[in-house]
């Protein structure tokens, strides 16, 4: 596999994605804990994702707000992180939410573990979401949430060159 590439698989009720990226691991890593960063990259095309609440640990909660550029749609959200073990591996939930935090009931949710593993100076993120039911995975890929997903990967990419560009004297 290649940087840039995104690959997805279904096997029953699983979502695999899988994708290269040309940094270190603590890096993409970095860039999916830090409300700062993933603010930069997360979400599709035209997105915009402000966090309300960002505590990565067990038991802890990420809300945030997915915005449209265009037309001002929004897409809560609400994560509930399981196990998080730095620069390897963080497990959570992720929820559709009002702004408040509230599950909406109804729609799917997601058990999600993310895998970050070395290739030489590469990484390689492998996501695996787990859905109640084969019907509730066809649910959120009828959403478009692949593409999605398979952009913000994108914007994750041009994130992460930009982190490791060299920086001029006096710039942060």
């Amino acid at each position: 596999m290649s940087a840039g590439q995104t690959r997805t698989q279904t096997v029953g009720r699983e979502l695999i994605m899988e994708r290269e990226f040309d940094a270190p691991k603590e890096l993409v890593y970095a860039a999916h804990v830090s409300p700062d960063h993933i603010a930069r990259w997360w979400g599709p095309a035209g997105w915009d994702t402000h966090s309300y609440e960002m505590t990565v640990e067990p038991q802890g909660i990420w809300h945030y707000c997915m915005r449209s550029s265009t037309d001002g749609q929004e897409a809560w959200g609400k994560v509930t992180y399981f196990e998080v073990e730095e620069n390897e591996r963080l497990v959570y939930e992720d929820a559709f939410a009002d702004l408040y935090g509230n599950e909406i009931e109804g729609m799917p949710k997601m058990l999600i573990k993310l895998y970050f593993s070395e290739n030489g100076n590469r990484t390689i993120l492998t996501s695996r979401t787990l859905f109640e039911s084969e019907e509730e995975l066809q649910r959120i890929m009828d959403m478009h949430a692949v593409e999605g997903m398979s952009e913000s990967y994108d914007r994750l990419e041009e994130f992460l060159a930009d982190q490791q560009k060299p920086r001029k004297e006096g710039q942060s």
